[in-house]
C-alpha cells in the first residue's frame, strides 16, 4: 500500500511597509536536493507531532529567523496537493514591517519582499503548459522583478489574492 501524502505547511508572511501590504517569499539555494533555486513561501514538511501552524512557524523561524511569537496568524487557505506528493497547508500571518531577518544561508539564497498590488496587474501573470507524468497541466507564473514565481507557490498566491480581493483581480 502506498503511503499517503507528506503533511507540510507554509506561511505567507504579510507585512505593512510604506502604506502597502507586502508578502515575503524566499529564493531557495541552488544546491538543495528539492526545489533548488525556486521561489517559495517559508515552510516545509511537518514533524510527526506537529500541527500545520506549528510546522509553518518552526520552518519560518529556521529559514528566515522570524520568531513564532512575532507572527499573528490570520487563518489558513485551502490545502494544496503538490505534484511531489505533499499535502500543503498555507497559513497567512502578519509580521512586523521592519523585521530583522536572520536568513539560513544553507537553505535560502535571499528574501524577496513584494507588494501585493504588484500581483494584481494582469501583465505579471502568464499561464504555461507543462508535462508531468504524461499529463498536460497549465501552470501559473508570476513575474516579480525578473524572479519567476510559479507552480504551487503561484497557486497558493492566486488563492490568497482571490480571497483578499473577493475575486476582483482586475
Amino acid at each position: 500500500m502506498e503511503a499517503g501524502p507528506v503533511p507540510a505547511a507554509v506561511l505567507l508572511p504579510l507585512f505593512l511597509r510604506n502604506g502597502d501590504y507586502h508578502l515575503l517569499f524566499t529564493k531557495r539555494t541552488d544546491h538543495l536536493l528539492h526545489h533548488s533555486g525556486e521561489i517559495s513561501f517559508p515552510g516545509g514538511a511537518l514533524n510527526p507531532e506537529e500541527e500545520p501552524e506549528q510546522g509553518a512557524l518552526r520552518e519560518t523561524w529556521e529559514e528566515v529567523g522570524i520568531h513564532p511569537s512575532h507572527v499573528e496568524i490570520l487563518g489558513t487557505l485551502d490545502d494544496f496537493y503538490s505534484i511531489h506528493h505533499y499535502l500543503v497547508t498555507p497559513l497567512v500571518g502578519v509580521i512586523p514591517g521592519d523585521y530583522p531577518y536572520a536568513v539560513n544561508r544553507d537553505e535560502i539564497e535571499r528574501i524577496i519582499e513584494a507588494p501585493i498590488t504588484h500581483f494584481l496587474d494582469p501583465a505579471v501573470l502568464r499561464m504555461e503548459p507543462r508535462q508531468w507524468q504524461g499529463k498536460s497541466l497549465m501552470v501559473r507564473h508570476y513575474d516579480f522583478r525578473g524572479d519567476d514565481i510559479w507552480g504551487l507557490t503561484a497557486a497558493i498566491l492566486a488563492q490568497f489574492l482571490e480571497i483578499v480581493f473577493d475575486g476582483k483581480l482586475e
